[in-house]
């Protein structure tokens, strides 16, 4: 069965890519930061562990954790 996938979906990092880089890097771009809260209020299908993992982003940036920065 074939997949309805653009080239421009395929480019995209999934979910759990981009947590892990704001992980590896502790830092997270303006960019990323609204990738992740569109993600998880937009009702983006994820797991469970992705949206804890977010929210555990979220929460470092609250309290000085993770750095927020410009791109």
């Amino acid at each position: 069965m074939r997949q309805n996938t653009t080239n421009s979906d395929r480019a995209k990092p999934t979910i759990q890519a981009k947590i892990e880089g704001i992980q590896r890097l502790g830092r997270v771009t303006r960019r990323e930061h609204l990738e992740l809260t569109s993600a998880l209020l937009g009702g983006q299908l994820m797991t469970e562990h992705d949206r804890d993992q977010i929210n555990q982003i979220l929460e470092a940036i609250q309290v000085g954790k993770l750095k927020l920065v410009g791109e």
